[in-house]
Formats: structure tokens, sequence, C-alpha cells
């Protein structure tokens, strides 16, 4: 029959009907090796019960019908991968039409990451965790923490956590000071206004002999010595660096003495930067001292690059530098489509120019025509160079074009990135630090009644070794109830078949010796020659219960 076919699936309360072949349809599943000998087989209802997601399930069972897997847009991309590994399918196997929204809780599991990474959270780590950062956990179990080990991870997160406390933050602050103060002062020392002008020193004699060049007489000192001015900076600036580059000094000293580890500390790109630009400040000094820096002095152009210890101090900065890292590849295809563009138009308008009679020709090389195109391309249009050729200006148009649609193409996913970062950020800001824990529940079994069955098999093995007697046929339905407890023996006085007594236990034993004896003596007076033995009989009733479901013992059958 149809019936027959059909199964029934209570999923989180909603039943669904299918059938056993449509579950046999996808092998090595869940669903296609049900048995009702399962735990979760309700033998009452005639189904199986699972404490499921019942939405995920309908696309689940949808799969099984017609060979196509769905993804529901109101659930969330790790409940449904997590469904799906229950039931024993591959989430790869999602439809393409559903895929690119499937995917995005992907891209959005790989952000958090990074958010984990970046340590935006003000939360403060807990004691153990700090221990375990530095190495210091087995000695925190036993209780044996030194001096130093309690105060190193004090002086390492005033100095490298600025969320960790109210003195964290006034050290940060005076770092943010500091910083500033130097970028300041090595910005305004190169204007004119600020600078002096400091004779050179020279060690002069009017007679020819001594170490300096000789003075002819008639000759000016003033005049030679005003033809050596240099001009240099005000000294103020050389005390606000020197201040500045004193508490640099400090600051790196200790974070390098206090930190967990000492190769990451120095392998770290901001941690360099801070000392190269401290180690530029010794320029100046040189200069001081007279000694030529020739190229070293650019070197002290490092301390611009000091703004980027504000990273540590600024969690927006952090994320538009992991932006930037994230849409790495996008920026190289932006780079790699501008190198393309710039060759082919710095080429065409090269010799485009040379197409008509031009004595105005600005591209006398391809490679001014590079500058020219990546000028175009980026639409800064310096007006230095310009093409005067029919020709040459349809090219320098298509270079203009090209360049708007080459830069405009992968902005929206840098602008989508940053937004990302960002959105998540602040959600994660706003959570509750500490979520409540939600203990696992472990799923039903069903149990053996290994008792039971062993009762059942010695009866059987009784029956046969003592075929003389009645067997003792077991059917206990209460489980580990004592038998003793529900033996209730009838009155014997008379012989007449009686009525099938009814309750929930029927059992037969054999009667003891003692209690045959007197019932053969008393058979043998009243009727010698038709002395026949009848089956002794003991029917178990529950105490408990007034009214049974009526079964006729075998006894009762033999009787009637």
């Amino acid at each position: 029959m149809d019936g027959e076919n059909r199964i029934i699936l209570n999923v989180g309360g909603i039943r669904y009907e299918t059938y056993k072949a449509t579950l046999k349809k996808i092998p090595a599943t869940r669903l296609s090796r049900l048995t009702e000998a399962l735990a979760n087989y309700d033998p009452v209802l005639n189904e199986y019960f699972f404490d499921r997601h019942p939405g995920v399930f309908a696309q689940v069972l949808n799969y099984y019908r017609t060979g196509k897997l769905h993804y529901p847009t109101d659930v969330c991309g790790p409940l449904f991968e997590e469904e799906l590994e229950f039931w024993g399918l591959d989430s790869n196997q999602v439809e393409p039409c559903c895929w690119s929204t499937y995917s995005v809780h992907r891209d959005t599991q790989s952000t958090l990451a990074i958010l984990d990474k970046l340590e935006l959270d003000d939360e403060q780590p807990s004691e153990e965790a700090i221990a375990r950062l530095f190495g210091f956990e087995e000695a925190l179990l036993n209780g044996e923490l030194t001096c130093w080990q309690r105060t190193k991870p004090k002086i390492w997160a005033l100095f490298d956590e600025p969320s960790s406390s109210t003195g964290a933050k006034i050290v940060a602050g005076i770092s943010v000071f500091f910083i500033c103060i130097s970028v300041i002062s090595f910005c305004l020392k190169t204007h004119p206004g600020l600078r002096v002008e400091i004779p050179a020193i020279l060690n002069l004699t009017t007679n020819g002999t001594g170490p300096g060049p000789a003075i002819s007489n008639g000759s000016s000192l003033d005049g030679l010595l005003l033809d050596e001015l240099q001009d240099h900076a005000h000294e103020a600036f050389f005390y606000v660096e020197l201040v500045c580059n004193v508490w640099f000094i400090i600051e790196l000293t200790v974070r390098l003495v206090v930190s967990p580890s000492i190769v990451q500390f120095i392998r770290s790109p901001v941690n360099i930067i801070d000392l190269a630009a401290t180690l530029s400040f010794y320029t100046d000094v040189c200069q001081r001292m007279g000694e030529q820096t020739g190229l070293l002095e650019a070197f002290s152009i490092v301390r611009i690059l000091r703004l980027f210890k504000l990273t540590r101090h600024s969690p927006g900065l952090r994320i538009l530098i992991h932006t930037f890292k994230a849409s790495a590849r996008e920026l190289t295809l932006l780079v790699f489509f501008l190198v393309l563009g710039i060759v082919v138009f710095a080429s065409l308008v090269y010799y485009a120019e040379k197409l008509q009679d031009n004595p105005d020709n600005q591209f006398k090389s391809i490679p001014l025509g590079l500058w020219w195109a990546i000028v175009t391309m980026t639409t800064v249009g310096y007006g230095d160079m310009a093409p005067k050729t029919y020709v040459g200006m349809f090219v320098g148009a298509l270079c203009a074009l090209a360049g708007v649609l080459t830069i405009a193409l992968p902005v929206p996913v840098i602008v989508s990135n940053f937004s990302m970062f960002y959105s998540h950020t602040q959600a994660r800001s706003k959570l509750p630090k500490k979520r409540r824990r939600v203990l696992p529940v472990e799923q039903p079994r069903r149990k053996r009644e290994v008792g039971v069955a062993n009762r059942r098999v010695n009866a059987m093995k009784h029956q046969h070794t003592q075929p003389a007697t009645h067997p003792a046929i077991f059917k206990d339905a209460f489980g580990g109830a004592k038998i003793g407890d529900f033996i209730n023996v009838p009155q014997l006085s008379s012989l007449q078949p009686r009525q099938p007594t009814t309750g929930n236990v029927d059992l037969l034993l054999p009667l003891q010796p003692k209690l045959l004896v007197p019932l053969v003596a008393e058979r043998r007076e009243s009727k010698p020659e038709e002395m026949v033995l009848p089956e002794p009989k003991v029917t178990l009733h529950c105490a408990d219960q007034s009214a049974a479901s009526g079964n006729n013992t075998p006894g009762d059958d033999d009787e009637s």
C-alpha cells in the first residue's frame, strides 16, 4: 500500500511527510539510514522526532526531492552550515543562484577574525591571559610569581595598552603630544622666516703662516666672512627636538625591556620606524659639530613616519590600514591597468604628434609621453604638455576617458571594505562583553533491557530441560519490579474450570513440592480411579490496579 511507503518526520515541532524512496536518493546521509530502532522514533505516533531548525530542514527535504540545494535568506550562514553538517550534507552543493548570498557569512567571519587580531576592544585581559602571554602561567598556578613577574605586565600595559588604565591613558597622551611636537618642529624649521644665517668660522692669519688661508694687504676680513654665510634652522628647534628625542628613547627602551617577545617587538614595522626616527636626530647633532652630513641630512625625513605610531592610539587608523590590506588585490589590478594604459597612450601620442607638421611638438620621446599619460589618466592635468594635432587630441581624449574608468572601478570595492570593517567595529563595541553560557544537551538514546532479555532466555532453557513441569514464562512489563511482590496463589479447593483472570502480568510458575503433597492425597481419597494430577496454575496480579487487560493464560486454554 502507499501508506507503507511513506514516512513522517517531526523536525522542531513541524511534521513533514514524504516517501521512503525519496530519502534513499542521497545515500550515506542521516535520513537515508532511518530505522525504527533509533531512539527518536515514536511508535505511537509513527514518526521520527529531530530537535533541529525546521526552516533549514524544508530546504534539506527539498534537496532530496529535486536534487537542488537552495539557501534560505532568513537563516544565518553558520547556522545553515551546522544544520547541513548534522544531516550529513555538503554545503558546497548550494546552487549558483544562492551562492553569492550564502558566501557572505564567510567574508564576515574573516573580517571578524581580522578585528580580533586588531584588539580594538577596550576589555581588559584576565590575569590568566596576561600570564599566558608572558609565559608565567605555570608560576601563576603554583603561586610562585616574583616581584619582577608581577611588575612587568603592569609596565607593559602602561606603555602598550592605552585603554588598560588611567595611567596608561596619560602615558599615551604624552606620547601623542611629543609626536605632534616633533613633526611640527620638523616642518617649521624649513620655513625661510624661521631660519637664520650663521657665518662660517674660519681660522685665518694675516701673514699667511697659519693653517688658514692668508689674507693679502688691503683685503677685508668682514667681506670674506660675509661670503661664507650659511643658512641654518633656529637654535630653538634643536632643543625642542632634543627634549622629544629623550622621551622617545625612554619610551622605546622601556617597551623593549618589558615586551612579552623581544623578537616580535624588533620585527614590528612601527618599532622599526620609531628606532630610525630616533637615530635620525643625530644628524642634527653632527651638523652642530661642524660635520658635513651630506645625504644623511635627508635621512631625517624618517621623523615624519612617526605619525604611524598614532595607529597604536587610534582604532580608525588601524581599520584604514587593514582596509588597504584587504583591498590589496583590487589595488594591484588598479596599478596594473594604469601602467598598461600609460605605456600604450604614451606611445600613441608620440607617433600621433609626428603624423603632421608640428613645430611646437613637445613629445620629443616616449618617456616624456609617459609623464603626460600618467598626469592625464589620473585626471590631474598640469598643462605643461599638451598635444597640438587633431590626432594627438583624439588620443588625449581616449587617455582621459580610460583613466577615469580605470580609477573609478576599484574604488567602490575599497570603500565597501572600509565600510564593512567600520560597521563591524561599531557593532562589536555595542555588544555585551560577557555572554550567557548555554549548556550542551545530549541527545536521548534508547536503553537496552538487558535484564528482561536474560530472564526470557533462562525461561526458554528451563522449558527444554524440565518437560514434566510447566515452564516459567516471564512477561514482565514493569522492568526492574520484583516478581515476589505480585504473586497471588488462588485457592485450590475446586478443580472446576474457572474464568480467565485478567491482569497486566501473567506468569505460570511450577508449584513447590510442599504444595503438591496435600493436593495429591486429597485427590486419591475422593476418586482414586480418576486421579489425574491437574496442571498447577499461578496467576500474578498488580496489586495497585483494579482493572487490567484480560489475557488468557495458557493453562486456561488447555482446560477449555
